[in-house]
C-alpha cells in the first residue's frame, strides 16, 4: 500500500512548481516532475520506474516498491538524507534515483558514496551473515558535465583493486548519467545519420528525460515512445502530471486574479475615502474662512489659519 505522505508531498511540490514556473511547459529535468513521473500512484508510473530501473541496473526487474524518501540516520547527530526516488526491488535490493538539474557543489562524488552507504545501512541484517547484504544502486541523472575528460555514458563505479581491478564486493554500484553528453547523438538523429535503434536502452531513457520538453526533438520522442513501452508509460505519467500541474497553475492564476481584483477594489475604496476626507476638510476650511472674513479678519491671517489660498478666500 502506498504511503499517503508520498502523494501529499507530491501535491505540495507540484503546487509550488505551478507557483514558480508561471505556466511554462514541464521538463523531466525538474526534480519535482522526475519524482512525480516515477512515484505517482498509478500503473504507468510503476511500469516506467520498473523499466527505467531495469535499464540502469542492466538486469530484469520484476517489481518495484516505493519507500519513504527520508533516510533515517544512525543516531540523532548524524547527517540525514532526503532522496528523490527511493525504491526496493528483487527481493531486497535497493536504489536511489536522483535528478540533478544544475551543479550546486563539487561534492557529488562524496554525496554518492554517503547515499549508497545509507542505503546499505538501512538493510535489516542484524544477526545475519554479511553475505546476506543486498546490492544497492546509487543512480544520478545530471544535466551538466561532472567528468568532462570523458564522453563515456554512463560512468559506473564499484569498490575494486586499483591495478588489477578485481572487485572487493558487488554490494554497491554508483552510476552517473551526464545528459549533456547526448547532444552529439541527438544531432546525428535529427540529421538522419542515425536512427533511435542505434541507442542503447539506457541512452533512450536519457534522451527522453533530456529532450522530452524540447520542440526540436518531438519526432524522436514519439519514436522512443513507440519503441519502448517503459518510455511510453513514462510519457503517459508525465501527461497526467501535466494535467495536475495545469490544474494547479489555473488555480494559482485564478487566485492571483482574485487577489488582484480585491487589491484594486481596496485601493479604489481607500482612494474614495481619501478624496471624501479631503473634500470634507476643504468644505470645513471654506466655512471657517467665510465666517472669519465676515468678521473682518485679514485675508493673510485667514489663509494662515485655514491653509486656503488668498485667491480661494477672495472668492468667498
Amino acid at each position: 500500500m502506498r504511503n499517503p505522505f508520498i502523494r501529499n508531498s507530491y501535491a505540495r511540490e507540484l503546487k509550488q512548481l505551478a507557483l514558480e514556473n508561471n505556466g511554462e511547459p514541464l521538463s523531466v529535468l525538474n526534480d519535482v516532475v522526475f519524482k512525480a513521473m516515477l512515484s505517482a500512484n498509478n500503473e504507468d508510473s510503476r511500469e516506467a520506474l520498473r523499466s527505467l530501473l531495469s535499464a540502469c541496473t542492466r538486469r530484469q526487474v520484476a517489481a518495484v516498491q516505493i519507500l519513504n524518501n527520508d533516510l533515517t540516520p544512525a543516531h540523532l547527530n548524524a547527517k540525514s538524507a532526503r532522496l528523490d526516488v527511493h525504491v526496493t526491488f528483487n527481493d531486497g535490493e535497493a536504489a536511489d534515483l536522483e535528478m540533478q538539474a544544475s551543479r550546486e557543489d563539487d561534492e557529488l562524488g562524496a554525496r554518492s558514496i554517503f547515499y549508497s552507504a545509507m542505503l546499505l545501512s538501512g538493510q535489516q541484517i542484524r544477526g545475519k551473515p554479511y553475505r546476506r547484504i543486498k546490492r544497492v544502486y546509487q543512480i544520478f541523472f545530471l544535466n551538466f558535465m561532472l567528468f568532462p575528460h570523458s564522453e563515456k555514458l554512463p560512468r559506473r563505479y564499484f569498490y575494486q583493486e586499483e591495478e588489477e581491478h578485481d572487485r572487493l564486493s558487488e554490494a554497491t554500484e554508483i552510476i552517473f548519467y551526464e545528459l549533456p553528453k547526448l547532444e552529439g547523438r541527438l544531432s546525428e538523429i535529427l540529421a538522419g545519420k542515425k536512427g533511435t535503434g542505434s541507442l542503447t536502452e539506457e541512452e533512450k531513457w536519457c534522451m527522453y528525460m533530456k529532450y522530452r520538453h524540447e520542440g526540436r526533438a518531438g519526432g524522436m520522442i514519439e519514436r522512443l515512445c513507440g519503441e519502448e513501452e517503459g518510455i511510453m508509460r513514462a510519457e503517459k505519467a508525465v501527461t497526467k502530471v501535466s494535467r495536475d500541474y495545469r490544474r494547479f497553475a489555473l488555480k494559482m492564476a485564478e487566485m492571483k486574479n482574485s487577489m488582484d481584483r480585491a487589491q484594486a477594489l481596496l485601493i479604489a475604496q481607500e482612494k474614495g475615502e481619501k478624496e471624501g476626507l479631503e473634500k470634507g476638510r476643504m468644505e470645513n476650511s471654506l466655512e471657517i474662512a467665510q465666517k472669519l472674513k465676515a468678521r473682518g479678519r485679514p485675508i493673510d491671517e485667514i489663509a494662515e489659519d485655514t491653509g486656503l489660498s488668498r485667491k480661494a478666500i477672495e472668492k468667498l
